[in-house]
């Protein structure tokens, strides 16, 4: 059976927040999941682009449901429904939010204790309404294990497509990518938005990030980046990081596990040929960057992943 999506449009729901979950969750032939729109109760539900959306179940949805997605919506401040918050909270599925959906998930209890995040508009106000949520308001998204949050619109694809990756492997992620025709991964903790970015003048760093990448089993240092890029290295450094949210080194760190979560995946090469292939060195040095990021080690990757 596919994994079920209930996806909870409340009042003035985000069209696009909503639209994200449902393409990705539900928008292709052969999917591993399915997707229902549901509400408070079946019905048109409006949206804060003045016209209206079909729920096509009520709340009894959440109960059925694998995963819950609640797309933000307009007026965080309203209260909302106590039979919404009491489903929100009873349901025993995994639950996800999109920008300013965490408001109903924190108001269900279920961000208590808990890392979340939200649009960077509204970070301050979810921080103040509820205390016992812990905040990160800078990030594009959380996962806290059974409960993940996001940051507004664009970040809700990351995030999605993170689920995906996460349920089904690297492989099947990047295909979801490729026919999104978007970026297959940001990392959740990379920033929402940069206060000064790299003027337009100065060009993009993207040749020297591809032919980092080409790479990846040298010793690359930041000096070496900022050769290629014919720039001094306060300078690479400042502006690599206006424009991927990440220092070289970091970002470099980051693309390696990728390359490690990939050849793990899709070859049957051992982990000490895996880690000088994608720059770690020695298996020792590839396990510990591994497990930081992606939560457990290569080889129980590998056992969940192989062929996916």
């Amino acid at each position: 059976m596919r994994h079920h999506v209930a996806i909870l449009a409340l009042d003035e729901v985000v069209p696009l927040d909503l639209a994200i979950p449902a393409q990705v969750f539900a928008g292709y032939e052969m999917a591993p999941y399915r997707a229902t729109l549901c509400a408070e109760v079946a019905g048109p539900v409006r949206t804060n682009a003045g016209f209206s959306v079909v729920a096509e179940r009520g709340l009894d949805a959440l109960a059925e449901a694998d995963t819950i997605v609640v797309p933000g919506f307009e007026r965080t401040e309203r209260e909302l429904a106590p039979d919404v918050l009491a489903a929100l909270r009873d349901s025993p599925a995994r639950k996800v939010s999109i920008c300013t959906g965490a408001f109903a998930l924190a108001a269900a209890g279920v961000l208590d204790g808990r890392r979340a995040t939200t649009h960077w508009r509204h970070a301050s106000e979810l921080a103040a309404r509820f205390p016992a949520v812990r905040v990160a308001p800078d990030v594009l998204y959380v996962d806290e294990g059974d409960v993940l949050t996001s940051a507004g619109v664009a970040a809700g694809l990351d995030l999605c497509l993170h689920i995906v990756r996460r349920d089904h492997g690297a492989a099947v992620a990047r295909a979801y990518a490729k026919r999104i025709v978007v970026a297959p991964h940001r990392d959740g903790g990379q920033a929402q938005y940069v206060d000064a970015p790299a003027p337009a003048r100065a060009g993009s760093f993207g040749a020297t990030r591809q032919w980092a990448l080409e790479r990846l089993h040298e010793p690359l240092t930041v000096q070496m980046l900022a050769a290629h890029a014919h720039v001094s290295e306060r300078t690479f450094a400042r502006r690599f990081a206006a424009e991927t949210g990440r220092p070289p080194l970091q970002w470099l760190h980051l693309q390696r596990v990728d390359a490690a979560r990939a050849a793990l995946e899709t070859t049957a090469a051992g982990i000490e040929d895996i880690a000088y292939s994608c720059g770690f060195g020695t298996a020792a040095n590839l396990r510990k960057h591994f497990r930081r990021v992606v939560k457990t080690t290569p080889t129980a990757y590998r056992r969940a992943f192989a062929g996916g």
